[in-house]
């Protein structure tokens, strides 16, 4: 069986693979697209997204395709499913770590903490705080409550906010997807925690930001095409709602000229939530490891994705 792996990963995959196996070791792009062409299980993730998925096509023999991402969004999922290709993928990975920027935007927007940043830049001392706002006694809807939202729903509990999940089953008390709009004048923080799938790009759009509270924050650490740009721009420029923390954004990067770089309220972390740690290769590679023993064995896999859902 034939085994496509990143050099990166080596010093932590290598002396745990089973014997028996031809296993292929990529430093480039262009090695992985060679490599990959009749590779049994292949571990392509690039640097770019677009490269990823363009690697990808191109293994047309592939059995398993680990992802140490959890969006998928680079990959075509039909032209997978057709070739019945196994995908798992990183879900939990970089939990933690997106959980704690998700909190980390609602912290500085609460307290306008862009604002003290900046004013210390230009060596200005306020005399006065810019964002007056407690987390205590107030409501997040936290759309997507997977593992990364829960994790995010406990983290908020513990500053007294009081949290509502939406999941596609309902579960656990949570809303349904046919149920949070109505709804969504309740909260202070709306947070975009789902996966990107067709039902879920541009779900937030002129209507849904008129249905916010003027005085609510939206707060992304998802995917970027989740929101109808020119709607948020809008609700941005009229005051619709009181503010954005963008992690992810649509395109990226953003170009210089990009009119979110200078929207009013708006706070932008350049989509690094998933990168502001250290242990996201061990956890994957670890990961990786467990998986190939579940699918040599053949046995279920953590992290299998329904490539019709495409997560």
């Amino acid at each position: 069986m034939k085994i496509v792996l990143p050099a990166l990963a080596r010093p932590l995959l290598e002396q745990h693979l089973p014997a028996g196996h031809e296993v292929r070791w990529f430093t480039s792009r262009e090695e992985a697209g060679e490599m990959v062409a009749d590779a049994d299980i292949a571990w392509v993730d690039q640097n770019r997204p677009v490269w990823t998925g363009e690697t990808v096509a191109k293994g047309e023999r592939l059995r398993w395709l680990f992802t140490l991402y959890a969006g998928l969004d680079a990959l075509d999922l039909p032209l997978l499913a057709g070739r019945g290709t196994i995908v798992t993928n990183g879900t939990g990975i970089n939990a933690v770590t997106v959980a704690e920027y998700a909190v980390l935007g609602i912290l500085a927007a609460a307290k306008r903490f862009d604002q003290v940043v900046r004013a210390a830049d230009r060596r200005e001392w306020l005399t006065d705080a810019p964002g007056k706002l407690e987390l205590d006694e107030t409501r997040a809807l936290v759309i997507g409550h997977g593992t990364i939202g829960r994790l995010i729903g406990t983290r908020l509990a513990g500053f007294g906010v009081a949290v509502t999940g939406v999941t596609r089953s309902g579960r656990d008390g949570t809303l349904t997807p046919d149920a949070w709009r109505e709804r969504l004048g309740e909260f202070d923080w709306v947070v975009l925690a789902a996966p990107s799938t067709g039902d879920t790009r541009a779900m937030i759009g002129a209507a849904e930001l008129a249905a916010m509270k003027r005085s609510a924050w939206l707060i992304n650490i998802a995917r970027g095409d989740m929101i109808e740009e020119a709607a948020l721009l809008d609700a941005l420029r009229t005051r619709t709602i009181a503010g954005a923390f963008l992690d992810p954004t649509d395109p990226e990067p953003l170009p210089a000229g990009h009119p979110l770089w200078t929207a009013p309220n708006t706070l932008l972390s350049m989509h690094l939530s998933g990168r502001s740690q250290t242990r996201m290769f061990p956890r994957a590679a670890a990961l990786f490891l467990r998986n190939l023993e579940a699918f040599l064995g053949g046995r279920p896999m953590e992290n299998e994705v329904d490539l019709r859902l495409g997560y």
